[in-house]
């Protein structure tokens, strides 16, 4: 059959305009698809709008808490604990007593202290009496020696007992004075063998046991702590990169895991000039921080904090932010929209001075830059200084437009 032949066959001519239906439709979507390439995306970013709010500059660490006033009670003297009044968690009053040991040595050398004390006072009457003696033998001889009665030599002699009976008297009473010094340190000895409160408080700790042997000769037991916990001291390590910006009676808060959502406040009492141990850290507790560390130093900061419902308890964790600066109604920029400026003024942490930020401002559908000042700053938002007004949009970032290639469905 001829081509002729076939497309006057039926059919023939459907299939024709079926064919140019195709081209005609492939041409379109090949028309749209440059339109669409060629066309200009319009730009989108997000945004924010300037408002005003509280921003608050801090600077954050750990701390251990610890009590404001406490007391190491030790013994002074050697021996075997006997009683033990009290427990960890006792409270206690000054004077109470805490401790007894076996006195027994102690005892026995206060005995012996006051015989011989007996013993010389018993020896100075003696002395004493003799001294008498010489003194009335001399002054006879002497009224006899004016009437030629006596020899001078025999008034001499007696004139020198006299004097070596009187040295007598001075040496025993010398002897006596020692003697009572010596047998009042043997007596504060006896009575550090009863240890009592210096002060009141809490007996936060309890190291003795009765029945232990204790050996004061060399170094001081530590039998228990008493503390006072009324008020605690948080005990903040700092580091080398923040200490700068802390001073004396700037607030501090902080909160505890075992407070979840409680805040303590307090004003910072002191900044040490040296790196120093964490106390929990040289009891043999956990230290927070180490005060110097390998590649980084950490400064002690000390505040202080009311404690009248005891909920504060020595050595729990505390995070600590201390407030260098605190705005109320400022003009906030959030961070997420600052670019360093070019004159090098970076986004150091915690940065309150003024510093300059690039920023870009969306006015009438365009993107603006313009250089703005900050000063206190938070996590969140800094406070602007300059170079922006309330209400003005951010643009904090670039988002890719909506829409695509054109879809024909056949």
């Amino acid at each position: 059959m001829s081509a002729r032949a076939a497309a006057a066959a039926p059919g023939g001519g459907l299939r024709r305009w079926r064919v140019c239906v195709l081209w005609v439709l492939l041409a379109l979507a090949a028309a749209a698809t440059a339109v669409w390439a060629g066309r200009p995306s319009a730009p989108a970013y997000e945004v924010a709008r300037v408002e005003r709010g509280a921003v608050r500059a801090t600077v954050h660490a750990l701390g251990t808490l610890q009590p404001r006033h406490y007391v190491d009670v030790g013994a002074q003297v050697s021996g075997q604990i006997q009683q033990i009044h009290v427990q960890a968690g006792d409270t206690v009053v000054p004077g109470q007593l805490l401790v007894k040991i076996d006195a027994s040595v102690q005892q026995a050398t206060v005995d012996a202290g006051r015989a011989s004390l007996d013993a010389l006072r018993a020896q100075l009457d003696g002395a004493r009496a003799a001294a008498v003696l010489a003194r009335a033998d001399a002054g006879r001889h002497q009224r006899l020696l004016r009437t030629g009665a006596t020899p001078i030599q025999m008034a001499d002699a007696t004139r020198a007992e006299l004097l070596g009976a009187e040295a007598t008297v001075r040496r025993i009473e010398a002897d006596i004075r020692r003697t009572q010094a010596a047998l009042q340190g043997d007596e504060a000895l006896l009575g550090y063998s009863r240890i009592y409160a210096p002060i009141a408080g809490t007996v936060v700790s309890l190291e003795a046991r009765p029945g232990q042997t204790l050996n004061a000769t060399y170094q001081t037991p530590k039998l228990l702590r008493i503390a006072d916990l009324s008020a605690m001291t948080v005990w903040t390590q700092v580091s080398e990169a923040d200490i700068p910006r802390l001073r004396v009676g700037m607030e501090a808060v902080f909160t505890t895991l075992a407070q979840d959502g409680r805040q303590w406040r307090g004003t910072v009492r002191q900044v040490l000039p040296m790196p120093q141990p964490d106390p929990a850290a040289a009891e043999g507790g956990a230290a927070t921080q180490p005060a110097v560390g390998a590649k980084a130093v950490f400064y002690t900061v000390l505040f202080d904090v009311p404690n009248a419902d005891r909920a504060l308890l020595p050595r729990m964790s505390a995070q600590v932010a201390f407030v260098t600066r605190e705005v109320q109604d400022a003009v906030l920029a959030p961070l997420a929209a600052l670019r360093p400026a070019e004159d090098g003024a970076g986004m150091e942490r915690g940065a309150e001075a003024a510093r300059s930020y690039r920023v870009r401002i969306l006015e009438d559908g365009r993107a603006v830059e313009r250089t703005i000042r900050i000063g206190a700053r938070d996590r969140r938002a800094a406070e602007v200084l300059g170079g922006l007004d309330e209400g003005e949009l951010l643009i904090l970032g670039d988002r890719a437009p909506d829409g695509g290639m054109p879809w024909f469905v056949l």
